[in-house]
């Protein structure tokens, strides 16, 4: 679904160039909250690799970065190829800088009842979900402490969603990888908190991305239609904003969980 010039509009909060001087990685870039958030983090001052399996659809993003003043660089990348990511990792140090700013935000939902034994979907999901972050981790995070170490601010922030914390019926694997997100922030505060990383996780409800697009339960299925045609769902904006704010705050400020919600999501 498309979302209007005022919606964009209305999502922005944060002025100026706060992040001016950063150098940023967002995967999942070709599309939705990736995608919008790549876009805001440029608007910032922050250049932006973009990270994401479809680079047609990255060239377009890195395109539109540009045409706003802004420096991004397209790196087509599958984060579950850890070589792959290891890689993305050099080149953005050697032609944007050392990143200083981590949004792992690549992720998949393909929800069905646990009894279709649908484990082809499970494989996607876990390989993605939780060795894709796992990987961005292992290829940044080093970056990530050398920036805090210099006085600058370093930000991890990971994409889960409301799933972690809600029992919801056919979303036993999709809940359980974004769970493991959540708690995986967590623990990893303890050790590079004291480093000064800034680690936080942002936890969306109902967002109209394509993500919903790739669930092929018919029941499953429903249920997010309906409430895409019944409530205003979050936008990607919404969720971009929100992470351009917790990284623009103030280094020893760590807004380390939020969750976003549309208003009348009560699901």
């Amino acid at each position: 679904m498309n979302t209007t010039q005022s919606n964009q509009s209305d999502a922005r909060i944060v002025s100026a160039s706060p992040l001016a001087g950063r150098v940023a990685v967002v995967t999942g870039a070709s599309s939705g909250i990736g995608e919008a958030t790549a876009l805001r983090l440029a608007e910032l001052g922050a250049k932006v690799a973009l990270l994401a399996r479809r680079g047609d659809r990255l060239d377009q993003v890195e395109d539109r970065v540009r045409a706003g003043g802004g420096t991004a660089l397209a790196l087509p990348t599958d984060v579950t190829d850890r070589a792959a990511v290891q890689a993305a990792a050099e080149r953005t140090a050697e032609e944007l800088g050392r990143p200083d700013l981590v949004f792992a935000n690549a992720g998949v939902q393909l929800i069905s009842p646990i009894t279709d034994l649908a484990t082809a979907d499970w494989d996607a999901q876990i390989d993605l979900n939780v060795k894709g972050v796992m990987n961005t981790v292992q290829a940044f995070v080093p970056s990530l402490e050398a920036a805090a170490a210099e006085g600058r601010s370093a930000d991890l922030v990971l994409t889960s969603s409301i799933a972690a914390v809600r029992i919801l019926e056919g979303f036993q694997v999709y809940s359980a990888t974004k769970a493991y997100v959540t708690q995986l922030a967590r623990l990893l505060r303890t050790e590079l908190g004291r480093k000064r990383v800034r680690v936080a996780v942002v936890e969306p409800g109902m967002v109209d991305t394509e993500l919903p697009d790739h669930v092929t339960d018919p029941a499953a299925s429903g249920l997010m239609a309906g409430l895409l045609s019944r409530i205003d769902v979050l936008r990607p904006e919404d969720v971009a904003e929100t992470v351009a704010f917790l990284c623009a705050v103030p280094r020893h400020v760590n807004l380390t969980e939020i969750t976003l919600l549309p208003t009348e999501q009560v699901v």
